[in-house]
């Protein structure tokens, strides 16, 4: 099966109604680190509530919007009733891959054991989402007043050791589509019409069980399984491809 347009990956998302102690119903307060991320709304209403070092901001959702946000921006989903998205994921779908860093207060994030036990959902996942969505927004609602440069370092700290994979996902998953690109637009200069022959259709089905996710009940959609080794091995190099050797 051929990648999503853009190596991109999606998910179908039914945010959660769960009432939190201010009163608001919703998801997990994170952040990602290099991963933009969009959300198409389908069904219900909300917001999603964003805190970045330009400050907080709380974004009205309705159905027909598309929102969308880039790195860096801790974000909220908030559920006013039936909340249901489809979300699209740069870079190959990197959150299902760790690029997401919870807002826990910051004992936890300067211990890696207490974060993964914070993190990880164990038992009753219904409640394990819970009491992890309740502590990550009590680390929210500190950071916006102040520490939001602190939690940048703690979430590098937590996450430098995946960099390598993350590498590996963005090489062969949006690297690779766009120089892929590329060589079809030097082709067509040529005269060369060949990739056209290999026109397909893919078809995905919506995953039957869903996942206990960061904002609510996830369907993600699994199109590829990509590499997991860090780069330097025998099958990687070290520096992306010229343009035109990636057409060789």
């Amino acid at each position: 099966m051929t990648p999503l347009p853009g190596a991109v990956g999606i998910s179908g998302l039914t945010v959660y109604d769960w009432e939190a102690a201010d009163g608001l119903c919703g998801g997990t307060p994170h952040m990602h680190l290099v991963c933009s991320e969009a959300y198409v709304v389908i069904a219900g209403e909300g917001s999603v509530q964003t805190l970045t070092t330009s400050g907080f901001a709380d974004t009205p959702l309705r159905p027909g919007d598309v929102v969308w946000f880039t790195p860096g921006t801790i974000h909220r989903l908030v559920n006013a009733g039936g909340l249901r998205l489809v979300v699209l994921m740069q870079n190959s779908g990197l959150p299902e891959a760790g690029d997401a860093v919870f807002t826990f207060p910051p004992p936890v994030l300067a211990d890696p054991d207490a974060y993964r036990a914070a993190a990880v959902l164990t038992g009753d996942h219904a409640e394990a989402a819970r009491r992890r969505r309740d502590l990550a927004l009590e680390g929210f609602q500190a950071l916006r007043e102040g520490g939001l440069r602190e939690f940048h370092t703690a979430a590098h700290r937590l996450k430098r050791e995946l960099l390598d994979a993350w590498w590996i996902r963005w090489r062969d998953g949006p690297l690779a589509t766009t120089l892929m690109t590329g060589c079809q637009l030097d082709a067509l200069k040529t005269g060369d019409l060949s990739h056209l022959d290999l026109g397909e259709v893919s078809r995905l089905e919506r995953p039957e069980d869903p996942l206990f996710g960061m904002c609510g009940l996830l369907h993600p959609y699994h199109v590829t399984a990509l590499p997991t080794q860090p780069p330097g091995g025998a099958s990687a190099s070290p520096h992306p491809p010229h343009p035109k050797e990636s057409c060789r």
